[in-house]
C-alpha cells in the first residue's frame, strides 16, 4: 500500500520526507542555518496547536493570532529586563495610582450600573460616571508616562521588568495571552463566526498599537534589545576550555598534521562555526521541551470526555444545548486555552529573537501564515498542525533562495545586461508569496482536510 495513503503510515512518511529536507538544507546551504528554520519550525508547530485548539476542536475563527503572539513578547520584556530605578521612582507612584484609579473606577460603575436598576437617567449616570473615572486616570496617568519616558530616553525610557530569567516569561506570556482571551471572549464569543473573525482582528490591532506607542511599558517603536538568553553566548562558548577541548576532539582528523599556526587558525574557526550551532542546538532543545508536552496535554485532552463534548459541540451546537451542554462557557474556555499556548510560542520566540520589536507584528505573518499551515497540516489532528507549521514555514524560508535559483537557470540563456533578465532576478524574492498561494492551493484540491486530516470517528 501507498504510504501516503495509508493513514497509519502517513505521518511517519510525511515527517520522514519533513527531516529529509531539513537535512538537505544542512549539507548544501549550512547546519546553522538549517537549525535555524528547526526552532522557527518549532516556535511556529506551538503556535499552530494553539490555534488548532480552537478552530480544530471548536470552530472558533481567531483572526487575532497576532494580538496574542504580541502578548507573549512583551511578557519576555517584563518578565525578564532589568528594573530601571530612576524611572521607577519617577513616575512609578503615579502609574500604580492611575491603574488602580482605572481597576477601581471601573468596579464603581459596573456596581453602580447594577444598583441603578431602573431609575431614571441611568445611561447618563453610568455615562457620567465612566467619563469621571477615565480623568481621574489620565490626572495621574499622563505626568507619570512623561516622567519614565524622560528617563534616558536613548537606552531606557520606560519601567524595565522584573530581571528574573527569561524562560519564565514563557508562562507569563501564556496568562497574559489567556487573560487578554477572557476579557475579549466574554464580549465576541457570543457573535456569529464572520463577525468573531472581525473583532478578534480589530482587537489584536489595538493590542498592537498600544504596544507601539505606550513607551513606558515596552519603549514603543524604540523596540528592547539585549534581552537575556536561557543559553550560552557564542562568545562565552568560544572562552571555555572545555569547548575548545570538545570541539577539537571532534576534529581531530582534520587538525592532525597542521602546523602550529594553521592549527590554531583552523581551530579558532572552528569553534566559531561550534558555538553558533551549539547555541541553536540548545534552542532546539528547549523549545522541543515545550512542543512535547503541549503536545502531549492537548491530545490527553483530545481523547478525554471533555475533548469528545467541545467537539460535539463543534459539529452541532444546537444539539449540544439542547443536551444541557453551556455551549458559549465551552467556547470561552478553549478560546482562552488555545491564546495561551499562542501566548507561549510568542514569548519563545522574543526569547530566540534577543529583543522585542512591536513594529514586526504584521497580519500577514502572524495570522495569515499561522492559518495556513493549520489548513495545509490538517485541522482537528494535533499531530497535522505540527506538520503544517514545519512544512510552511520551511517554504517560507526557502522559497526566496529557490526562486534565486530558479530564476538564475531560467534566465541563464539571456545576456547578462538584458532588463528582461535583471527584472526576473530582481523579483525572485517576492515569489515566496506566490508559493504560499499556490501551496495552499493545490493542498485544498487534493487534500482538503490537510496533509494530517482529522481521524473519522475521532479516535
Amino acid at each position: 500500500m501507498n504510504p501516503l495513503t495509508n493513514p497509519s503510515m502517513r505521518p511517519y512518511t510525511v515527517f520522514g520526507i519533513m527531516a529529509a529536507l531539513l537535512i538537505f538544507v544542512g549539507t548544501t546551504q549550512s547546519w546553522g542555518v538549517s537549525l535555524t528554520i528547526i526552532n522557527m519550525c518549532i516556535i511556529s508547530a506551538i503556535m499552530t496547536l494553539g490555534v488548532n485548539i480552537q478552530w480544530g476542536y471548536a470552530g472558533l475563527f481567531n483572526v487575532g493570532i497576532m494580538g496574542f503572539c504580541a502578548l507573549g513578547g512583551a511578557a519576555a520584556v517584563l518578565v525578564s529586563s532589568q528594573p530601571v530605578p530612576e524611572a521607577i521612582s519617577g513616575g512609578g507612584t503615579g502609574m500604580a495610582l492611575a491603574l488602580l484609579s482605572l481597576v477601581g473606577g471601573c468596579s464603581f460603575v459596573f456596581i453602580l450600573h447594577k444598583v441603578w436598576g431602573k431609575r431614571p437617567l441611568r445611561k447618563t449616570v453610568t455615562f457620567v460616571a465612566a467619563l469621571a473615572v477615565y480623568f481621574l486616570a489620565r490626572h495621574f496617568y499622563d505626568p507619570a508616562s512623561a516622567a519614565i519616558e524622560a528617563v534616558n530616553p536613548a537606552k531606557t525610557g520606560f519601567l524595565g521588568g522584573l530581571g528574573l530569567p527569561i524562560i519564565f516569561s514563557w508562562l507569563v506570556g501564556g496568562l497574559f495571552a489567556a487573560g487578554a482571551a477572557w476579557l475579549i471572549g466574554k464580549v465576541t464569543l457570543g457573535l456569529r463566526t464572520d463577525y468573531l473573525a472581525i473583532a478578534t482582528l480589530g482587537i489584536a490591532e489595538i493590542i498592537v498599537a498600544l504596544l507601539k506607542n505606550e513607551e513606558w511599558l515596552t519603549r514603543g517603536a524604540k523596540n528592547v534589545t539585549g534581552l537575556p538568553r536561557p543559553v550560552p553566548f557564542e562568545l562565552e562558548l568560544q572562552q571555555a576550555n572545555w569547548f575548545i577541548e570538545l570541539v577539537t576532539k571532534f576534529n581531530t582528523d582534520l587538525l592532525v598534521g597542521l602546523a602550529a599556526d594553521e592549527r590554531t587558525a583552523a581551530l579558532k574557526s572552528l569553534v566559531m562555526d561550534a558555538s553558533g550551532i551549539f547555541v541553536k542546538l540548545c534552542y532546539a532543545g528547549l523549545f522541543l521541551t515545550v512542543l512535547v508536552i503541549l503536545f502531549s496535554l492537548a491530545q490527553l485532552a483530545l481523547n478525554s470526555p471533555w475533548g469528545r463534548m467541545v467537539r460535539a459541540i463543534r459539529d452541532n451546537e444546537t444539539a449540544a444545548g439542547a443536551m444541557g451542554k453551556d455551549v458559549k462557557a465551552r467556547h470561552l474556555q478553549i478560546f482562552v486555552i488555545g491564546s495561551a499556548v499562542v501566548g507561549i510560542a510568542g514569548a519563545m520566540m522574543t526569547t530566540l529573537d534577543g529583543q522585542f520589536t512591536p513594529g514586526t507584528y504584521n497580519p500577514l505573518r502572524y495570522t495569515f501564515l499561522i492559518w495556513v499551515m493549520v489548513i495545509v497540516g490538517g485541522s482537528g489532528n494535533n499531530l497535522g498542525s505540527i506538520l503544517g507549521g514545519f512544512l510552511v514555514w520551511f517554504i517560507w524560508i526557502e522559497a526566496e533562495p529557490m526562486g534565486n535559483w530558479l530564476m538564475s537557470v531560467v534566465t541563464s540563456g539571456l545576456d547578462p545586461a538584458s532588463e528582461l533578465r535583471n527584472h526576473l532576478i530582481g523579483s525572485a524574492q517576492y515569489m515566496r508569496l506566490m508559493v504560499m498561494g499556490g501551496v495552499l492551493l493545490v493542498v485544498l484540491r487534493f487534500a482538503p482536510s490537510g496533509i494530517l486530516p482529522e481521524r473519522s470517528g475521532h479516535k
